[in-house]
């Protein structure tokens, strides 16, 4: 925190002194306007609970908010969504509510109904236009920091005459455990349900200050003023949630000491910046405009899932959604696909995210499954761990900035995790392993594989292999081509760190693995890869996405991948309206809309599908397959839908959790150049 705090005092003394047109309000943003209502954050909560729009967040806040979109006559931003609580609940319809009369006739200057000209959105801030024959009133959000949100009302008189104007600033707390007092000048926010305290302060002069309807409601009378034709006046509001982590006290000179301008120029640069590096590294296939929506669309979805540290967090990392109250948290898969996603565009948020899970890591290697700010909402889960992408994922950061010591702190932690997979996993012994748990559940080992109701598992039994260490009795495909690509990325990092011994030993295990994988695992008659008993001599047959992970893995022939492309091309199993889904259409248990992983398509195995289709030069294929992805699912192209979390195949409907990260990271993988 301490670095950011400084980072963004050297910005703003520099923008305020700097000609860069890059930090200038006249600045035209060429790729930040592709973010412009990418997605549609206009909802006026019914109730606390309510999820059904989209919410707005930034610099890791545990916080969002909205656009009004019906009229109860908010003038202001919708929430803020605390995320510092419950697992995601409304504050308020309208925190801080601006309340404009004149004082000859106390007149309301403002009506929402009447009088609102726009709304818009960027990935740097949320902005809107009221307009009538008196005033014009446009209002800005941004946010300062991870902590702090800043709202601007510039009040422009558009008549001939001056205006006596009186403003209040007022609003109240949803009853969900908050109350409200005064702190000095400010409005403390205190909650039942969270350590985080809440402030609300203005920069301008405070006439009075009241605390209302049993210290849940608040108004905050300004000195009145006056507005000359022409004349505007800007009303500053800041509201903060911050943990006890971190200092209040800091948090207030940085406010204090804050130009707004400097700050809304500053996300503007920034957002620009990342932007322009994801939307110039498209694919040459991919260049015309809608794919560059498409990666606005997927940045700003990782950016509204991105958390600071706090509780039991130690670093930086991203929600798998935001809008579905059991997914805040981190997962580990989800980490390390987030982490290449980010990768693209911001390495260092990038390795935060790895960091956060080996925070998490056993003395054995053993990585959490998923882990969680507060705890006495949900407990971490230690009852399995996620398939092994980790080394993929610090591979693929490490080859964006090349930042050694990230791979010196990483490389023991990953060969640890990757042997606690023969250590814990190998009922047999092997050298193949399986999905497991640590606790003996079933359920948690179909868990461990990511697909938790797959097809594959429908007769699996658990079998104990040590103590805290259970084994499914069937070796699947997926995880052994993982490990097989692991080790190769283990070699690449260990060359790099100069562990040549370390490197041979990965390589010549590689080898033998990519031998029983291409024997155990592919059936010639059928053409496809699948699970197997543990002896290696039964299939467990059902065409599913597990069956091309050994080409994304490179760990095919060239034959067996010619077969595999044959079925995964064929618009009765694979080739839908949006193509590789998790099994195959034609098969009877195929059922989208009832089973999670039995039909939806996952982008993330889409993903693997279609680069295993470029590792083996089918590339016109792969190209076919990532268009028709992206204009098969349902709201990617355009502006205002979220990302989901996964798509009927059939008709591309978007099912279960909006904005959800791993799509959005999986989608810059698909359109981007390596």
């Amino acid at each position: 925190m301490k670095e950011i705090v400084v980072f963004l005092i050297l910005l703003i003394t520099f923008s305020n002194c700097s000609s860069d047109k890059t930090l200038n309000h006249g600045y035209e943003y060429k790729y930040l306007d592709y973010s412009q209502n990418i997605l549609d954050y206009r909802i006026t909560p019914k109730d606390s609970v309510d999820r059904s729009g989209l919410m707005f967040s930034d610099q890791g806040a545990w916080f969002a908010y909205s656009s009004p979109k019906t009229n109860k006559n908010l003038i202001g931003f919708s929430g803020p969504f605390l995320m510092t609580q419950q697992n995601g609940i409304w504050s308020s319809p309208s925190l801080s509510r601006l309340s404009l009369t004149t004082n000859h006739h106390n007149d309301k200057l403002i009506n929402f109904k009447d009088d609102i000209i726009e709304q818009n959105s960027y990935s740097s801030h949320l902005e809107q236009l009221f307009k009538n024959e008196k005033i014009v009133l446009k209002q800005e959000l941004v946010f300062l920091s991870g902590h702090t949100a800043l709202q601007r009302s510039t009040i422009t008189n558009v008549t001939d005459n001056s205006l006596q104007i009186q403003t209040t600033i007022q609003g109240g707390v949803s009853n969900i455990g908050l109350e409200l007092s005064q702190e000095n000048n400010a409005i403390k926010i205190a909650s039942e349900n969270s350590p985080a305290i809440g402030y609300i302060q203005t920069n301008n002069n405070i006439h009075r200050i009241d605390i209302l309807n049993e210290n849940r409601a608040y108004a905050l009378m300004l000195k009145g003023f006056n507005l000359s034709p022409n004349e505007s006046k800007e009303i500053i509001i800041s509201q903060t949630f911050i943990f006890p982590e971190y200092s209040w006290e800091k948090e207030q000179k940085l406010i204090a000491h804050t130009n707004f301008d400097s700050i809304l120029d500053a996300r503007k640069a920034e957002k620009e910046n990342q932007l322009q590096t994801i939307i110039q590294n498209r694919k040459p296939q991919f260049l015309d405009k809608k794919y560059a929506q498409v990666l606005a669309k997927a940045h700003l979805t990782l950016q509204n899932n991105w958390r600071i540290p706090a509780g039991e967090i130690k670093h930086e990392g991203l929600f798998p959604s935001y809008h579905y109250k059991w997914f805040n948290g981190f997962w580990s898969w989800d980490s390390w696909k987030h982490a290449v996603g980010l990768s693209y565009y911001d390495t260092d948020l990038a390795k935060k995210q790895i960091k956060l899970m080996f925070e998490f890591q056993n003395d054995d290697g053993f990585v959490a499954d998923c882990v969680y700010r507060d705890t006495t909402i949900e407990a971490h889960n230690y009852r399995d761990t996620k398939p092994p992408l980790s080394a993929w994922s610090v591979l693929k950061v490490y080859e964006k900035d090349k930042d050694l010591d990230f791979i010196k702190e990483l490389y023991p932690k990953l060969k640890k995790y990757h042997y606690w997979w023969y250590n814990k996993r190998d009922n047999d012994q092997d050298g193949l392993c399986e999905y497991g748990s640590t606790d003996g559940s079933l359920i948690a080992a179909k868990w461990e594989s990511g697909m938790d109701n797959a097809i594959r598992f429908d007769n699996s039994k658990i079998l104990k292999n040590s103590e805290g260490a259970y084994s499914l009795d069937q070796e699947s495909v997926d995880l052994n081509a993982y490990l097989y690509a692991e080790k190769l990325y283990l070699s690449k990092l260990a060359i790099t760190l100069q562990l040549n011994k370390d490197s041979e030993k990965f390589t010549s295990e590689a080898l033998l693995l990519k031998q029983k994988i291409q024997s155990q695992f592919y059936d010639s008659e059928d053409g496809w890869f699948y699970d197997t008993n543990l002896k290696g001599d039964i299939f467990i047959k059902g065409e599913g996405s597990e069956g091309w992970t050994a080409l994304w893995a490179n760990a095919a022939s060239q034959e067996q991948a010619k077969s595999v492309k044959t079925k995964m091309m064929d618009p009765e199993k694979f080739f839908t309206k949006v193509p590789f889904q998790t099994m195959s259409a034609d098969h009877p248990k195929f059922d989208p809309l009832k089973g999670y992983w039995r039909g939806p398509n996952w982008l993330d195995q889409a993903y693997f599908g279609v680069v295993g289709l470029q590792n083996y030069g089918f590339k016109k294929e792969a190209d076919r397959a990532t268009v028709q992805i992206i204009e098969g699912a349902e709201g990617l192209l355009g502006k205002g839908k979220s990302i989901r979390e996964n798509y009927h195949p059939l008709t591309g409907k978007g099912l279960h959790a909006q904005n959800f990260s791993w799509s959005a990271a999986h989608l810059i993988m698909l359109l981007s150049e390596e």
